[in-house]
């Protein structure tokens, strides 16, 4: 599930902030795939062609990933300031589920596959956690929103900011951006105290989110948001509204 959490950053690289968020290399326009997540961390022809790319630096290769999952973020610069950014393309190779790795491998149970939980374990061991992240070959590249853009919330596929608990992403494959879905989820418990049943608007897309009822609730903006979205993994039915012809 999604919300949008300030993660600290920096503009440049340092000892402390060495992550980077790139900017698209100019080759991904003509070739695909690319080079993987882990060979754009090794290979000198990747790391030459990125070179300059970098919006900002984060402390933690686990926020990265995050970003990237979600593809939209707002990153808190130590210079002062704060930068929304969005996803602008990928380097082709399929996703590969990290929380979906553990549960093959025993070391999560089934169903217990959250944000939280896989955060936990991926920071539990700083190298075993990078190794099963380079796992995933599928690495995402994200521009600098303007000033004006996203000044209402983060924008979603469509070019629209969304809205929390009513913005949803799904697999575009599937279902048409714009779609209403009524989502209806008994386990999942609101901060209301009631089961998780509501019309929501098709409105973003994610690469983790493959499949006609797979999806990500945005629960908003913030650290509380961050909490909820992290805690949530849940069963859920879509009913999808069609118009008639």
């Amino acid at each position: 599930m999604t919300a949008i959490v300030l993660y600290p950053s920096r503009r440049s690289a340092s000892a402390s902030f060495g992550v980077p968020l790139y900017r698209p290399p100019d080759a991904l326009a003509t070739r695909k795939p690319w080079f993987t997540r882990q060979e754009i961390d090794t290979v000198p022809q990747a790391q030459a062609a990125l070179q300059g790319k970098a919006i900002a630096y984060l402390a933690d290769p686990v926020d990265a990933l995050l970003l990237q999952v979600q593809g939209s973020g707002l990153v808190r610069l130590r210079e002062g300031g704060s930068v929304r950014l969005t996803y602008v393309g990928k380097n082709g190779h399929p996703y590969t589920s990290i929380g979906k790795l553990l549960v093959e491998r025993g070391e999560l149970a089934s169903g217990a596959a959250s944000m939280q939980a896989v955060k936990e374990w991926l920071r539990a061991d700083v190298a075993r956690g990078r190794r099963l992240m380079a796992e995933n070959a599928s690495y995402v590249f994200f521009r600098e929103l303007d000033a004006d853009e996203g000044c209402d919330g983060p924008l979603g596929a469509e070019g629209v900011a969304l809205t929390a608990r009513r913005s949803l992403a799904v697999d575009a494959a599937v279902h048409a951006l714009g779609t209403p879905i009524y989502v209806t989820a008994p386990d999942l418990i609101t901060p209301e105290g009631a089961p998780f049943r509501r019309l929501m608007i098709a409105q973003d897309v994610g690469s983790a989110i493959r499949g006609p009822e797979r999806g990500d609730i945005f629960w908003g903006c913030g650290e509380a948001a961050g909490a909820i979205a992290g805690g949530t993994l849940a069963a859920a039915r879509f009913i999808v509204l069609l118009p008639k012809h």
